[in-house]
């Protein structure tokens, strides 16, 4: 019998696929756009990471989420401080949502104060995805627009506090596999996990549509 983290894996590859290869995001990791596109999506994440950790103390009691609330995974310190070097000290005063990273947002609002199984659902394919696919994007925002290795502007993907990357994802695996859920309750988890994928390809999708490669 597979296991629980290896069924969320096989069943979101699609849509997991879809996210990865969206034009926008071929565009930002080609080189193909300026470092104002790679500042919009970073300000589009601090919109979704404000849902994801706003909710995390309250959810750290939680038999089924709480196990997931890591404070050395969080990001929103880390955004903060590369949306200040991005845009400056008054970067919240120009700070604005895509309509999809609105929608984003609120569903992951939704299932931190409503379902802590969906809560789980996001977790998982917002920081998993960061310790993996996201040393993509540092490494390529370094080398295309200068920053600094690990430095400001792209601190999001710097997680300082978990020394073996691997070894906490492999930990974190096992904690997918013991979750309290039944089969029900797990199936409906694998849904929300491609429904998180699902968003994400929208704000890319929205990103795409504000910077055409012919613009």
């Amino acid at each position: 019998m597979e296991s629980f983290s290896t069924v969320i894996r096989t069943a979101s590859q699609e849509q997991h696929t879809e996210a990865e290869t969206s034009t926008f995001m071929s565009d930002l990791l080609g080189g193909r756009l300026g470092v104002d596109a790679y500042a919009r999506y970073t300000e589009q994440l601090w919109f979704v990471y404000e849902a994801l950790e706003s909710g995390a103390e309250r959810l750290a009691a939680d038999p089924v989420a709480g196990p997931f609330v890591r404070p050395e995974l969080f990001r929103l310190g880390a955004l903060e401080r590369d949306l200040g070097h991005l845009r400056g000290p008054h970067w919240r005063a120009g700070l604005s949502a895509l309509p999809a990273t609105r929608a984003y947002a609120d569903r992951v609002r939704y299932c931190a104060e409503h379902w802590p199984g969906g809560y789980v659902a996001h977790h998982y394919t917002r920081y998993l995805g960061d310790l993996s696919g996201g040393q993509i994007i540092r490494d390529k925002a370094e080398r295309t627009w200068g920053f600094a290795r690990k430095g400001d502007g792209v601190r999001f993907y710097v997680f300082e506090d978990i020394a073996n990357p691997a070894a906490f994802k492999r930990g974190y695996r096992e904690l997918l596999d013991a979750i309290g859920a039944d089969r029900l309750a797990r199936q409906r988890i694998v849904a929300e996990c491609k429904r998180a994928f699902a968003l994400n390809t929208e704000v890319f999708r929205e990103l795409g549509a504000e910077y055409p490669l012919s613009a």
